[in-house]
Formats: C-alpha cells, sequence, structure tokens
C-alpha cells in the first residue's frame, strides 16, 4: 500500500511509505534553496515530487494530512496551480471534540491537478508521536513507550505507546508553550531590539530558540533569577491566583493562533525582567537561568510522571517536537533514571510531520509498527551543469578528499548522495573542516555569517568517540551533548563550546559508508578521528540542492561532490 503524507503548513513537506518503508520525505524548504520553514503553498508541487521518486498520484493508495492549530477541525485555503483549494485539517492535539489521537480528527476530498482525492488529517500532535515511536529501537524491537510531545503552541504532553494496545493519554508536565524558551529572547539578550520585539510571535525569528541554546554558554545560573522565576510562573500559569487560574482556562496548548499563549510569556518575562534587572543580573545569566530552570522543570516532572503512572522503570523514552531539538535538554532526561533510553529522531520538528501523518495512515492496527527507514532520503542531488568562469574540476577519491581536509585544513563543501532527513547536516550537505585549529570555529561562523558564539558540531568515528568525548555513546544525529576529555581540548579546539561540551554526530562504517571511510582516512593521516560539521546552505535557507548552488555562494573555494573536487581559483569572494 503506498500512503503519501503531507504537511502543508509551517515546514512543509512531502512523503511516501511502501507499506512500512519510508522511500523518500522531501521538505519544502529543500528544494531549490528554500526559505526554512516554507508552507506548502501550492498543491501542484506535489505530483512533480512524487514523479521526481517514480511515482503518479493514481500510485497513492492513501492520502494522509497533518492537522494544525486549534481545538476543533479548521479550514485551510491552498492552491491548486494557483487555483485556491479548500481543505479541512485536524486540531492541533486532541481535546473535547476529538479525544482520540491515534484516529484522524477529520475526513473529506481535496483537488489535485484535475482529480479529486479522498483524505484523512490527523492531529499535528499525532504526526509527532507516530514518527518519533515509529522510527525508535523500541518499536523494532515491539516494546511500548512513553513518547513526550513538546511543540512551540502546546503543553509538554506525555503518551505512553503500546504497540499492541494503542495510545493513551498521560496528561502534560506544565501548562506552557514551548514557545517559552524563544520568547525569553524578546527580553533578555542580544536578539533584543525594542520595546516593539517583545510583543512579537518566535515566528518571527524562528532561529532564536537555536541561538539561545548556544547563547546560554556565556551565562551561569542565578539564584536569585531562579527564585524569582519560580515564584511567577506559579502566579501566573501554575498556582490559585486569579491571573493563573484564568490563564489555564483560556490557554490550553492548542496554538498560537487561536488562543493568547504568546502574550501571556511576554508578560511573564516582562515581570521577571522588572524584578531581576534593579539587581544587576546580566542577560547572560538571566537566560542561563532560564534554560536551567526548564531543563530542571522538564526532566523532573517527567521523572515524576512516570513514576506515578507506570512505577519506577526504568522506562523507554521518545522525546519529540520543536523543543527536542534542544541537545542540553536531551541529555538531561537521557541522565535521569527512570530513563532505560531515550529516542530523538532527527526529524524532531515539524519536518517528521509529513512522515507521521503517513505512519498513521497505515491500516488500523498497524499504525504503530516500525518503519523501515534511513536518515538520507530526502532530495536526490540535481546534477550540475558547465562551471563559471574561474572555477575547475578534477577527480577527488574520498581518501584523497581527507588529505585536502589534513593537508589545507579545509573548509570543503561537500555534497554526497541523498539530502538528511531533517534539520542537521549529517555529511550528505555539510561544510567539513580540519578540527585542529582554533581560528577554524571563527572562520566557519563567519563564512556561515553566524554569531561568534555559536558552535560548530564535531563529527566522529564511533568507536573512538569514548575516548574523545563523554558519555561518547553513539549519537549517529546529532542531538545531544558530550563533554570534550580534558586531554582532547587542545587537540580539537574548533568543536569544543565555550561550555567544553560538544553536539556530537558519531558515524558508524557500516550505517554511513561514506562518512566512515572519510573519517578513518584522515585518522590515519592526522592521527585524529574527527572533523568539524556544519550545514551547506544559504543563509535561512535549506540545505543546498546541487554543486551550482554553493559554485554561485562562493563562499567556500573547494567544493567535493560525487568523486569530483570543485575548486575556485583564487580566493573566494
Amino acid at each position: 500500500m503506498i500512503t503519501c503524507g503531507l504537511k502543508l503548513t509551517h515546514d512543509g513537506a512531502i512523503a511516501i511509505l511502501d507499506g512500512d518503508r519510508l522511500v523518500f520525505s522531501v521538505e519544502i524548504e529543500k528544494i531549490a534553496n528554500g526559505k526554512r520553514y516554507s508552507n506548502l503553498e501550492d498543491l501542484a508541487l506535489v505530483p512533480r515530487i512524487l514523479g521526481d521518486f517514480g511515482f503518479r498520484t493514481s500510485d497513492v493508495d492513501r492520502w494522509a494530512v497533518d492537522g494544525w492549530d486549534g481545538r476543533v477541525p479548521t479550514r485551510l485555503s491552498i492552491l491548486n496551480h494557483g487555483v485556491e483549494n479548500d481543505l479541512m485539517l485536524a486540531p492541533y492535539k486532541e481535546s473535547d471534540a476529538h479525544p482520540d489521537l491515534a484516529e484522524p480528527g477529520v475526513t473529506g476530498t481535496f483537488r489535485l491537478d484535475t482529480q479529486s482525492h479522498t483524505y484523512a488529517s490527523w492531529a499535528h500532535a499525532a504526526g509527532h508521536l507516530a514518527s518519533a515511536y515509529c522510527s525508535s529501537p523500541f518499536a523494532s524491537r515491539g516494546e511500548p513507550a512513553f513518547v513526550l510531545v513538546w511543540d512551540g503552541g502546546m503543553f509538554p504532553q506525555l503518551y505512553w505507546v503500546d504497540p499492541d494496545e494503542g495510545v493513551t493519554n498521560c496528561g502534560s508536565l506544565f501548562p506552557v508553550i514551548g514557545h517559552v524558551y524563544a520568547i525569553a529572547g524578546y527580553h533578555f539578550g542580544p536578539f533584543v531590539k525594542g520595546e516593539d520585539q517583545k510583543t512579537a510571535t518566535p515566528t518571527h525569528d524562528l532561529a532564536i530558540a537555536g541561538k539561545l541554546m548556544a547563547y546560554v554558554a556565556l551565562g551561569q545560573p542565578d539564584d536569585f533569577t531562579l527564585s524569582v522565576l519560580r515564584e511567577e510562573f506559579d502566579r501566573f500559569f501554575e498556582g490559585d491566583s486569579a491571573q493563573a487560574v484564568h490563564y489555564r482556562a483560556s490557554v490550553g496548548g492548542f496554538g498560537k493562533a487561536v488562543e493568547p499563549s504568546n502574550d501571556i510569556v511576554h508578560e511573564f518575562f516582562a515581570m521577571v525582567a522588572s524584578r531581576v534587572k534593579p539587581h544587576g543580573v546580566s542577560d547572560e545569566d538571566v537566560l542561563a537561568t532560564v534554560h536551567r530552570f526548564l531543563e530542571d522543570m522538564l526532566a523532573s516532572r517527567l521523572e515524576g510522571q512516570m513514576l506515578r503512572i507506570m512505577g519506577p522503570g526504568p522506562w523507554n523514552v521518545c522525546f519529540v517536537g520543536g523543543c527536542a531539538l534542544n541537545i542540553k535538554w536531551n541529555s538531561a532526561l537521557r541522565r535521569l533514571p527512570s530513563c532505560n533510553d531515550v529516542w530523538v529522531p532527527p526529524f524532531p520538528n515539524d519536518s517528521g510531520s509529513a512522515i507521521g501523518s503517513a505512519l498513521l495512515a497505515r491500516p488500523h492496527g498497524s499504525r504503530f509498527r516500525p518503519m523501515d527507514w534511513d536518515v538520507h532520503l530526502g532530495p536526490e542531488l540535481l546534477p550540475h551543469g558547465p562551471l563559471p568562469d574561474g572555477w575547475n574540476a578534477s577527480d577527488c577519491s574520498v581518501e584523497e578528499l581527507a588529505r585536502v581536509l589534513h593537508e589545507s585544513g579545509g573548509p570543503v563543501v561537500v555534497l554526497h548522495g541523498r539530502a538528511e532527513l531533517g534539520p542537521r547536516a549529517l555529511g550528505g550537505r555539510s561544510i567539513l573542516a580540519a578540527p585542529v585549529a582554533a581560528e577554524m570555529k571563527a572562520h566557519l561562523n563567519e563564512i556561515k555569517n553566524r554569531e561568534g558564539y555559536r558552535p560548530v558540531a564535531p563529527i566522529c568515528l564511533t568507536s573512538e568517540a569514548p575516548e574523545i568525548f563523554h558519555p561518547g555513546t553513539p549519537d549517529p544525529f546529532m542531538l545531544f551533548d558530550h563533554q570534550v576529555r580534558p586531554e582532547w581540548v587542545d587537540r580539537i579546539p574548533a568543536v569544543v563550546h565555550l561550555d567544553g561540551t560538544a553536539r556530537l554526530q558519531t558515524v558508524n562504517a557500516a550505517d554511513n559508508a561514506f562518512l566512515g571511510e572519510l573519517l578513518t582516512a584522515y585518522h590515519r593521516l592526522s592521527g585524529i578521528p574527527v572533523l568539524c560539521n556544519t550545514s551547506a546552505n544559504l543563509n535561512g535557507s535549506g540545505f543546498f540542492p546541487d554543486v551550482a548552488s554553493a559554485i554561485s555562494w562562493g563562499r567556500v573555494p573547494k567544493i567535493w561532490s560525487r568523486n569530483r573536487l570543485f575548486e575556485q581559483q583564487g580566493p573566494a569572494s
């Protein structure tokens, strides 16, 4: 059975599932250097993408569409070859109107080209849940797991997934939306540009949360600020005050478009600022404290909830939603004694929602079977045309690429195979460089037009990681942080963050033959089994779809793809 999952809104995507096998998932931002977080604006794109992988719309047996903001189904207007086409979408999560997360919240028809197709739409939270659990090792082993979903407009919601018995809602951990983290950046730190920003929504700059995760390393948690956060959090959100009672009556975590959730979080941080700034607490320390406050609350509430529901465990846990891109929170959950293992898929944000929708459209009773998948199932590289003046190309094996990286230090844009699923470049659409010079981090940040405090991730052979990092456990998708061992800090300074950690990606040659061969060759030449890795993309856009895009960008004079090295003659512009 061929199932097509569609994510029409933020982080739009199209995914095809053949039975239990994921054939592809193409995110709109990864087409033609599209803008990050792009919607799927016109359904005319669907048959084109299907055709790229040898499918026709007539091959699709079931169509599934991800839900969006609201307690009840909502209407979305979308184009079909420029003509408006209305679809009803399921709510953000289960509600009184839609109590069963595992069942579709809406069924109907939509127009694609000139044909009508029936579809089903599942709640947005359901797509996150299915994409996380069905991609997990727990599903492969037929084991149940807790699934924690915390998305931008949603409270952190805990579920119990049993592949035989289905989904049980275990309640929210606390009543505040995931955008709380980014909204802190509108009140403290380098992203505050004026009073008008302090009522902005995080959709004005969706990169702020990721920047904050790096920025907090500049500060230290402050006890006074922590006490203020606890007091105001209780007064605004959780306590018995009239303000908190009214908040909980009007906000349920059903999305920012239908609730005043963002406004109230702004009021919360404005009150925190009014109390801590007269005490001279730096913005860096305030943000570090906000980070720690939310991390501690997330971990302690999760542990308490699991204990109350299922006992001491330890239990399998999946974490998914935009908040699961916070590697420090992921690591904090993994350290909990009650967690047997923590799984975060490489597409925890809405980039995995089309996949989740397709999984849910499988026959009833098989929706939580494991998915057969690989992280490199994004779009194929486009062929490159004639080289522009000033560029040449020569044959270059993987072994020779390792030598180029060792002798020149890099950087080299590497475009190999199909693109990665999700937001992390994992060697398929990467800029790689030697990690041995501290200046390389600054150089890569300058190339990418990024702030100087932003880290550069290391990729490391799985077999060597425990010697260099703590804990150094396998992390193939760059979603947890690891401490760099003291004896290695000066050997790989380009990948050490300000707090001594690194966002590690481990590479097993059996799972990633190209990177395994490259790192092995570089290790043999340099004595170091680590390279710098950052994404190859235009600022604010998805990964490069082809060599021509990297050449046009022009900020790195060496590009490697399909065993060819493209080099710019003279300095990069």
